[in-house]
């Protein structure tokens, strides 16, 4: 059995590899290279599954996942410019994948340690018609 919560948080971001000109960061990433940034608006689900629990009828507690996914990353990401603010993207660029890796990284022990339920994936929409999923396994 699979459960999602969903949580949204607005923040922004660039596009800049270090190791790249000025130029090539431009004609990679258009006007994403701009380093003032620029916003999303951005929908996070968390997926978990496990077991339903026979005395509750739930897998997790959700109001537990909330409180764990506003700790971990709406109180750090909400209106933040990743880029300058948030601690793993002062080396990577925050995509909208490495932004669900990270979100992964920050979730997964900590939902394995407080209940029973392990999470299934993560899923990062930056526009309603783009998201990125990851389901903790690099290809």
């Amino acid at each position: 059995m699979q459960i999602t919560r969903r949580a949204t948080f607005s923040a922004s971001h660039y596009y800049w590899n270090p190791d790249w000109s000025p130029e090539q960061n431009a004609r990679v990433f258009g006007k994403c290279a701009n380093r003032a940034g620029h916003g999303h608006n951005y929908t996070l689900e968390v997926t978990v599954c496990g077991v339903v629990d026979p005395v509750t009828g739930f897998i997790v507690d959700l109001k537990w996942l909330r409180d764990l996914i506003e700790r971990e990353v709406i109180d750090v990401y909400d209106h933040r410019h990743l880029n300058l603010e948030v601690p793993e993207f002062a080396q990577t660029i925050p995509t909208t994948e490495n932004i669900a890796i990270a979100i992964w990284n920050r979730l997964a022990a900590a939902i394995a340690a407080g209940s029973s339920a392990r999470l299934t994936s993560v899923r990062v929409y930056e526009t309603p018609e783009i998201f990125a999923e990851y389901d903790g396994e690099l290809a």
